[in-house]
């Protein structure tokens, strides 16, 4: 399916990637699978991760001091573009790098929650959609003179529901990571109290969120001027 973004929908899908899931977008390591057109401030993309065209740009994210919650500081950079590669084998999970106007901002990790083991800690839902996030870039924001997580925010959210499957995203932040907590909740996630589980990192104690289609529809409406 191919449906170009409009003045009354900026955020339509834009793919002509075939899909494997009804919740998550595929397509080729470096494939642009979603794009958006924002009311005043370009354009946000994204793009399939590639781990080996994109390793420069996820490997200086990834060790920044304020990326330690993410589990990947200190890799080599084969091994980083290893463990993305197998994220790249992997049908229930997929990782993506969002751009704005060509300028990488966003790494996206978008999930089946069934085969994850945050499965273990809550009830998974039909058309629930697991979510990670880190933003390495402000992007062109100066440029357009908005604020970065007012653009990227919305979009994030749109691009998340793309594919008609998805009714509800998930977050589960590390339960000490107040700066994702706090955006989590600036997003439109509702919490719904602490968890405790068995990560690949090791045992994590995590606030569990929430966020419905509709508020997710709600929200990108009214930040890019198309409610009503």
């Amino acid at each position: 399916m191919t449906r170009e973004p409009t003045a009354d929908h900026p955020t339509e899908l834009t793919t002509t990637e075939p899909a494997t899931s009804d919740r998550l977008l595929s397509g080729a390591r470096g494939a642009e699978v979603w794009r958006a057109d924002v009311p005043g401030a370009g354009t946000v993309s994204a793009h399939v991760l590639d781990p080996v065209a994109d390793l420069d740009v996820l490997h200086e994210w990834v060790n920044r001091p304020h990326a330690g919650f993410w589990g990947l500081a200190g890799l080599s950079r084969e091994d980083l573009s290893a463990t993305y590669a197998f994220v790249d084998s992997l049908p229930t999970h997929h990782a993506y790098l969002v751009r704005w106007d060509g300028e990488p901002v966003v790494l996206v990790q978008l999930y089946h929650p069934e085969d994850d083991p945050v499965s273990t800690a809550y009830d998974v839902r039909p058309g629930d959609l697991g979510m990670h996030f880190f933003k390495g870039g402000d992007g062109p924001a100066a440029r357009h003179d908005v604020a970065p997580w007012a653009v990227v925010g919305p979009a994030v959210l749109a691009f998340a529901f793309a594919r008609p499957g998805t009714r509800r995203l998930v977050g589960e932040p590390d339960a000490r990571n107040r700066s994702a907590v706090a955006r989590m909740a600036a997003f439109g996630f509702e919490a719904a109290g602490t968890v405790r589980f068995e990560s690949p990192q090791g045992p994590k104690e995590a606030v569990l969120a929430f966020c419905p289609r509709e508020r997710a529809e709600e929200l990108v409406a009214a930040a890019f001027g198309t409610a009503g």
